[in-house]
């Protein structure tokens, strides 16, 4: 589990006193983080390696599951879909399974701590258990709502006001609310199994035993197998590239337990890809954390193709180990893919393919992205900071006189640090 002396040759030792000198104001606090799935995507990671930390902080957190079948992880899919501007034929009995299913989580579930942050739509309904707890709920949303489909939003929209705040990543996805929305990006944590540094001995064996061939450099997409990140499109901008460079395609991707449209979309994949030799399909648990570590590393051009994105955690990973990103310039992306300095942005096919033969063909120009791509993120997406985000926006709805949070340094002085807000 990580420290936070891990972190401090990192970030430096500055970041780390600020942090503790934050949780000092809410130590013997409790905090409650609700999700839908221990693994499988950003949001189980990123708990997994915050939790130890406010603990060490003496911020006493834990975190839940929402219990669901088969039923409700197709009706929140739908939603997860609708919510990114997808056209979903939505009944209203699908609604009527969302809430129920909720109701029952809310039967079981102890909601009792200061703070509770519940992530996402899946358990967005539990707020209707706060009636009653003297506590604070904070609505957390990871994905795209900057094109929502307005008769699922609408249905949501109740659920979300009834939060003393929620928080979005991007500008873009902030909505018309009656309550504060906070901007907190996502992050990695650099010291975990994913994104640590590995010794090339170690690439290399994890390469062999995974059966990836290293004789020509390897283009890859690492996500879920997901219709949102497009890999049937990633496979159409390589094959028009294909003739004209020697490299592979390596489309890597996994399962998550709430995502039941997974399956097929890995059957289509795998059917397109089947005919070329130089495209690969591989399918990982999701804790496959220190395989995709090593993948990232051995690739030369990384993509990320999404059709919507909440964030892409996998190009925050990539920018870390100083690998030029090509992605698509919606949702989150361009927080982290500033064009032409970090990374490049595309909108089609055609302008994938020609980013990919670009990068394959200068790998000087590549090189020094990647090299910027890594600075971009130690200076702004990393756990630590993210876990000071947590800690300001919690100070912030504990004390709701003010936009500002005063703190006492250990010289009597004050410092003031400042919450993001995107409305009151």
């Amino acid at each position: 589990m990580p420290r936070l002396e891990e972190y401090r040759q990192i970030v430096g030792a500055d970041t780390i006193e600020e942090l503790r000198l934050l949780a000092g104001y809410l130590k013997g606090r409790t905090m409650l983080h609700v999700n839908s799935t221990a693994v499988g995507g950003g949001v189980a990671e990123i708990l997994n390696r915050l939790m130890p930390l406010f603990s060490e902080l003496e911020i006493a957190a834990r975190w839940e599951l929402i219990k669901g079948g088969e039923a409700f992880y197709a009706v929140t899919k739908k939603f997860h879909n609708a919510l990114h501007g997808d056209r979903q034929e939505i009944a209203p009995k699908d609604y009527q399974v969302y809430e129920d299913v909720l109701d029952q989580n809310l039967s079981q579930m102890n909601c009792e701590a200061d703070l509770v942050f519940i992530h996402d739509l899946q358990p967005a309904a539990l707020v209707k258990k706060r009636k009653g707890l003297k506590n604070h709920w904070i609505w957390r949303c990871h994905i795209d709502l900057s094109q929502p489909d307005s008769q699922v939003w609408e249905f949501l929209k109740p659920y979300v006001e009834a939060y003393d705040a929620c928080v979005f990543h991007a500008p873009s996805f902030a909505q018309k609310l009656t309550i504060p929305q906070i901007m907190i990006a996502p992050s990695i944590d650099p010291v975990s199994d994913k994104n640590r540094e590995l010794e090339p001995h170690e690439v290399e064996a994890i390469l062999e035993r995974l059966k990836i061939p290293t004789d020509k450099p390897l283009v890859t997409q690492i996500s879920r197998f997901d219709y949102l990140k497009d890999p049937l499109g990633v496979i159409e901008a390589f094959q028009k590239v294909n003739p004209y460079v020697d490299a592979r395609l390596l489309l890597v991707g996994g399962m998550a337990d709430d995502d039941p449209e997974g399956a097929q979309v890995l059957a289509q994949v795998q059917e397109k890809a089947k005919n070329n030799p130089d495209v690969i399909v591989l399918c990982l648990s999701p804790t496959s954390h220190i395989e995709i570590n090593a993948i990232q590393r051995a690739s030369a051009v990384i993509l990320q193709k999404s059709l919507r994105e909440g964030f892409a955690l996998t190009v925050t990973e990539a920018l870390w180990k100083a690998k030029p990103v090509i992605a698509s310039a919606v949702g989150g992306i361009p927080l982290q893919v500033v064009h032409k300095y970090s990374g490049l942005l595309v909108h089609s096919i055609e302008g994938t393919a020609y980013a990919i033969k670009q990068l394959l063909s200068e790998p000087a120009y590549a090189k020094k992205l990647g090299q910027n791509g890594r600075e971009h993120v130690r200076q702004n997406f990393l756990l630590t900071r993210h876990l000071r985000d947590y800690l300001l926006l919690s100070l912030f709805i504990l004390n709701r006189q003010s936009d500002f949070i005063h703190l006492s340094l250990p010289d009597g002085t004050l410092k003031s640090q400042t919450s993001t807000i995107i409305n009151p």
